[in-house]
């Protein structure tokens, strides 16, 4: 590094331009900080970070501690899979929706779900009134999801489906397709969230009680492990904690939280 970029130049030229903003005088009465209440400073440099060992604390990409991504040469490599949230009104309306997303170069689906689907009921549910494929797709049985998928070979797509307590009913019934469509299990590629743990902490459409949901979900883990080797049983989800109310913090440690409980 040579002189004039060395970190004791760059600290006194920072000393200086700091005594000099100090004139210029802030807005009163307002914090600068990020949206987890932790202080922004007015001006950075590379002087802040120079207790920070490049190998150990940054990485390479694809390599620990992974801050550069966990693909070596990233999306040079393969495209990331393009899948827009996607589910109203009928399976039939739906299923309309997916094939025009995937004719107009969208390379996988992602399925949204309305509330009575959420909760485990069945759309003439006297509960379910005015909720009805609302917000997402209805699906009340194996039927409604073979028509959902009509025309979809399963074996092509990848789809994710966002859903947590009747998350085993979903995914039973999305193999059931396939194995209708001639397309075995272990073909199957995508995600189902059955992430039941933040469902008690934020978005509250939970069904049973924290250990028999956790069962069901741990259960389907062994299942797909085994059965569906490139289907992912879980996405643990952080986004609901926080539109929930948690800082960045808590959403995190929260989110933490919920996968060792997944693991242990």
């Amino acid at each position: 590094m040579s002189e004039t970029n060395s970190l004791d130049s760059i600290k006194r030229a920072k000393d200086e331009w700091n005594h000099h903003a100090g004139k210029v005088g802030k807005r009163q009465n307002v914090k600068f900080t990020t949206v987890s209440g932790e202080p922004i400073e007015t001006l950075y440099t590379p002087d802040d970070i120079q207790n920070i060992n490049y190998l150990s604390d940054i990485g390479f990409p694809g390599e620990f501690p992974y801050t550069r991504g966990v693909h070596r040469n990233m999306y040079r490599g393969k495209l990331w899979t393009m899948r827009q949230f996607a589910g109203f009104g009928t399976p039939e309306d739906t299923n309309g929706r997916f094939k025009y997303l995937l004719e107009h170069g969208q390379t996988g689906l992602s399925t949204a779900f309305d509330l009575p689907t959420l909760m485990g009921r069945d759309a003439d549910d006297p509960l379910s009134e005015g909720e009805v494929g609302i917000c997402g797709v209805s699906i009340s049985s194996l039927a409604d999801m073979e028509i959902l998928f009509r025309g979809i070979p399963l074996d092509k797509a990848s789809t994710s489906m966002t859903i947590n307590a009747p998350a085993a009913m979903m995914l039973a019934f999305y193999i059931a397709v396939a194995e209708k469509q001639g397309v075995v299990p272990s073909l199957l590629r995508g995600t189902i969230q059955a992430d039941i743990l933040k469902e008690y902490i934020a978005q509250k459409e939970w069904i049973y009680p924290p250990s028999p949901s956790m069962r069901i979900i741990t259960d389907m883990f062994i299942y797909c492990a085994k059965e569906l080797p490139q289907f992912n049983p879980i996405s643990i989800s952080g986004y609901h904690i926080r539109e929930a109310g948690s800082t960045a913090v808590q959403e995190l440690a929260f989110t933490l939280a919920d996968g060792f409980a997944y693991i242990e």
